[in-house]
Parts: C-alpha cells; sequence; structure tokens
C-alpha cells in the first residue's frame, strides 16, 4: 500500500529542508509589495480627495453628484477588469513556464493551487503608466463651470488675483492645519459621517476580501470561477448605480436632508436584504475522518480528532496523517489521500490518475478514487446563483444610496477645509477599516479550519478545508453586526439635520451658521484669513 513520502526523508535532508523553509519564511518580498502599495496611495491622492474636492469646489453645484457618480462609476468599472484580469490570472499556474503543467495533479479547485498572481501586477503597472501619460497635459488651472467668455471676462480676472492670493495663504499649513483640524473635529455631523464610512467600509472589505474562500468552501467552486462570478453579478450594478445616484441627485435637486433621508433607507433596505444570504448554505464537504465518520453513516463532526482519520480499513497502511492529496471515493465521499482511503494500486499521470482496490471505500463500484474533492451536487450550483441574484440587486441599491451620502457629507464641511476633510475621511477608512479588518476577521476564520496543510519542512501551512457551518456563521453574522451598526450614528446625523430644520433652498452660509450652532462657537477655533474667493462661495445652493 503507498506511503507517505517525508518517511522516506533521510535525517540530513529533513535537516536540509528545514532550513531551506527558514530561508523562505525570511524572504524580504514583503518589502517590494509595501513598496508598491505605498506609491500607490501617492498615487491615488490626485483621484481622492484632491479629484473630489475639485469637483466640489469648482462645477456648478447642482453637477457635481453626477460628476463624483461618474468617478466613483469609472472607479468601480476598474474593478471589474481588475476581477476579469484576476479570474484569467488564477487559472494559471504560479510557475508557468518552469514547471510542465501535464504533470500537475492538482486543479484550481484544489486548495492547494496557487494561480499566477504575479501576472496581474505587471499587466496592471503597464496600464497605470500609460493611463498617467494624460495627466501631464492638463493646465495648471482650470476655469471654475459656468463663468462665460465675454460677460465675465473681469470676475475671471477678479478670481485669478483671488487664487493667487489664496494659493499664497495656503502656503502657511503650518499655521491653518490646526485651526481646520478642530473645525472639522468640532463638526459632528463630520464625525459621525466618519464613523458611519468605517463601519460600512468594513464591512465591504470583509465581504470582498473572504468571499472567494467563502463561496469556494460553501458552493465546492474554484477560486477562478468565484472571483469571475463576481466581476460579473457585483460590479455592473455598482457602475449603474453611481451614475443613476448622480444623475437623479441632478434631475430632482434634493436638499441636504432629503438627500440624507434617501441614503438612509436604501441603506436599510440593502441591510434587509443582506440578511437572505442565511437561506442559501450547503453542508461541509464530505471528508472521511474529519466532517462525516468511516463507517458512511453519515455522521457529522463538529471538530477535528486525529484519532479519528485512522480507521480498521487503514491502520495497516502506515499512512501519514497530516498528508493533505484529496481523493474522491466512488461512494461520493472525500478522503486525505488514497493511502487513508485504503487503496492499493493506480493508474494513469497527472490529474486522470485513478486508484482502485480501495478498502476504506464500500461501494457497489470497483472502490475507485480519482484525485480532487468531491462536488457538492447541482443543489449547491442553484443556491449560489441565488447568491448572486441578492448580491446584484444589494449592490444596486448600496450604489444608489452612496452618492447622496456623500454629498451630505461634502455640503457639511466648510470650503476652505473641504480637501483636509476629504483627505481624513479617506485616511481614517484606510487606518480603521483596510488595515484592521482583514487581520481580526482573518483569524477568526482560522478558527474554523479543521485541517491545516504542512510545509516541505514539515511547518504548518494554508488551512485546506473549513468546518463551513462556523466559517458562515463568522462571515455572515460579523458584516451583518457592524453594517447594523453603522446605522445608529447615521440616525443621529438625520436627528442633527432635522433639529435645525434645514429650508428647501438654503444657501452655505446658512449651512455655517448650522455649523456653528452644533459645535459651540466654533469660531473660536477657527481663526483662519479667508480670500474673497471664499466669501465668494458663501453665496452657493445647497441644493444638490
Amino acid at each position: 500500500m503507498p506511503t507517505g513520502q517525508l518517511s522516506s526523508f533521510s535525517l540530513p535532508q529533513l535537516r536540509y529542508l528545514l532550513s531551506d523553509c527558514e530561508k523562505e519564511i525570511k524572504s524580504l518580498m514583503w518589502i517590494c509589495v509595501m513598496v508598491g502599495n505605498l506609491i500607490r496611495g501617492i498615487g491615488e491622492a490626485p483621484i481622492v480627495p484632491l479629484g473630489i474636492s475639485y469637483i466640489e469646489d469648482f462645477a456648478k453645484s447642482e453637477n457635481s453628484p453626477l460628476y463624483i457618480g461618474i468617478l466613483e462609476a469609472g472607479n468601480m468599472a476598474g474593478h471589474f477588469i481588475g476581477l476579469l484580469l484576476a479570474s484569467y490570472c488564477a487559472n494559471i499556474y504560479v510557475d508557468i513556464g518552469s514547471v510542465n503543467t501535464d504533470d500537475l495533479t492538482i486543479t484550481p479547485t484544489d486548495t492547494r493551487w496557487v494561480g499566477a498572481w504575479w501576472l496581474g501586477f505587471l499587466i496592471c503597472a503597464g496600464v497605470n503608466v500609460l493611463a498617467s501619460i494624460p495627466f501631464f497635459f492638463l493646465p495648471n488651472m482650470l476655469p471654475k463651470e459656468g463663468l462665460e467668455d465675454n460677460a465675465d471676462v473681469t470676475n475671471s480676472n477678479k478670481e485669478e488675483k483671488h487664487q493667487r492670493k489664496a494659493k499664497k495663504e495656503k502656503r502657511g499649513i503650518t499655521k491653518d492645519f490646526l485651526p481646520f483640524m478642530k473645525s472639522l473635529f468640532c463638526n459632528p455631523i463630520y464625525v459621525l459621517f466618519v464613523l458611519v464610512s468605517v463601519l460600512q467600509i468594513s464591512s465591504l472589505t470583509l465581504s470582498f476580501v473572504f468571499t472567494p474562500k467563502y463561496l469556494e468552501q460553501q458552493f465546492g467552486k474554484s477560486t477562478a470561477e468565484i472571483v469571475f462570478l463576481m466581476g460579473i453579478y457585483n460590479i455592473p450594478p455598482v457602475v449603474f448605480g453611481h451614475l443613476i445616484g448622480g444623475l437623479v441627485m441632478k434631475k430632482f435637486n434634493f436638499t441636504v436632508k432629503k438627500a440624507a433621508y434617501i441614503a438612509f433607507c436604501l441603506s436599510l433596505t440593502e441591510w434587509l436584504l443582506f440578511f437572505l444570504n442565511f437561506m442559501w448554505t450547503c453542508d461541509n464537504f464530505p471528508v472521511a475522518g474529519l466532517t462525516i465518520s468511516y463507517e458512511h453513516e453519515r455522521v457529522q463532526e463538529p471538530l477535528y480528532v486525529e484519532n479519528k482519520i485512522l480507521a480498521n480499513c487503514n491502520t495497516r497502511c502506515n499512512c501519514l496523517t497530516k498528508i493533505w492529496d484529496p481523493v474522491c471515493g466512488d461512494n461520493g465521499i472525500t478522503y486525505m489521500s488514497a493511502c487513508l482511503a485504503g487503496c492499493e494500486k493506480s493508474f494513469g499521470t497527472g490529474i486522470n490518475m485513478v486508484f482502485q482496490n480501495c478498502s476504506c471505500i464500500q461501494s457497489s463500484g470497483n472502490s475507485s478514487a480519482v484525485l480532487g474533492l468531491c462536488n457538492k451536487g447541482p443543489e449547491c450550483t442553484i443556491k449560489m446563483q441565488y447568491f448572486f441574484i441578492r448580491a446584484v440587486i444589494g449592490s444596486f441599491i448600496y450604489a444608489l444610496s452612496a452618492i447622496p451620502g456623500y454629498m451630505v457629507f461634502l455640503r457639511c464641511i466648510k470650503p476652505e477645509a473641504k480637501s483636509l476633510g476629504v483627505g481624513l475621511h479617506a485616511f481614517f477608512i484606510r487606518v480603521f477599516a483596510g488595515i484592521p479588518t482583514p487581520v481580526y476577521f482573518g483569524a477568526l476564520i482560522d478558527r474554523t479550519c479543521l485541517h491545516w496543510g504542512n510545509q516541505k519542512c514539515g511547518k504548518p501551512g494554508a488551512c485546506r478545508i473549513y468546518d463551513i457551518n462556523n466559517f458562515r456563521s463568522i462571515f455572515l453574522w460579523l458584516p451583518t453586526a457592524l453594517r447594523g451598526s453603522s446605522l445608529i450614528p447615521a440616525i443621529f446625523i438625520l436627528i442633527l439635520l432635522r433639529k435645525f430644520q434645514l429650508p428647501d433652498k438654503t444657501d452655505s452660509s446658512e449651512i455655517e451658521f448650522v455649523e456653528m450652532k452644533l459645535t459651540e462657537k466654533e469660531s473660536k477655533y477657527m481663526d483662519v484669513p479667508r480670500s474673497p474667493e471664499f466669501e465668494n462661495n458663501r453665496e452657493l445652493k445647497t441644493r444638490l
């Protein structure tokens, strides 16, 4: 009977493997990834926050929601193309060109499969370089939208002088920075909106980052297929949602208070729809010794217990219990290896290898097995379709609420502090949602692992199979709790807006009066000289 490969290694060979493993762990390649992300973050600054702040300051008040909607739609279109590219790269083996793929015994559906992740970075880097070229031809200063060439020449010249004067004033950033910071943090609507954004982006990060792993374990599909379906079902509704949201805001010219109510109602609707995901579930993979017993009575075992991996049918085979090289028996049950299935002989090569005379497989056939996990059945495929249909509706509703909510956020910030406010908003999202969320959520998911893989030096590797019931509880309940808790500060925003009864037609001076009332004598914290341009901006309407 076949035995594990590590038993044939001598002590010097094992020491060599151990040293080689330590060398891999000490690799400095992570520095390249960190520097790349740092450069990418610097490159995003002209778009967010400076781009959004520029649109809000220099576009007509009724047009800025549409422009920001187009900007966000373009951003999500990039995600769509990226997911399609990721799906293509995930189907290519990571060592393409240096490994004969015909000799591989794993497929993209196997948890040990690693796609050509590096290929996407090379393609995207080249596209980013090409996309940056048009930015070099943009003028240093663009005119404000709405100025006429003939009647407003004088006003345009005056505005140019005001802009030059404002530019000189902005050079004293060390003097203005702290007053602007105090102004923002004394604005309760701004602080509450930042809290709402952090909670909602944390929920979205959990769903987006871990959805491929969850659906792979839940419905038994390959990562490449899941990523492709995510791109097809999730991203286009978000793109259309941003565009339609911007068009609706431009068409109906909603006030700040109405926009806030629309955003809240849509977010609440999407949150309630999320509970439908609890309906479409599948059981664990039927793995002998992990999730079911060897007696084939399909008795679910909630936890991994090593002494249950061995049974009477395979104890004489001297099998290694840590090896993960799954085979699917013709009885529909998966075994951790052909040895643990009690198989005596095999024929074929690569992914077409077939094992026969397997003593642990009791079936009406010839007790044979093939490489890979057993499929979960067509009913799981149907449930996955329902999952993505709900995702289409939920993504569209959530994107539809994004533009009204974001415009409430922008219109409640003073014009001179807008760039800093948008920048701090993005900073808090990255620090409190983007960085810690995958870390603590990944740690929680690791606690649901049933069997860990091994590196070639014998140290623990990646998780091969999860307890899908516990995985599902964490994956669904934690985002639900985060998104639900974000509705609480959103309610306080509505109360604050309702308390001051903003009229249907309000100019920015009235909003500033509201801010001064909310922040209790904010003028004590904010003593910044304003240019005539800022005084003219006080006459901007707050209709969106």
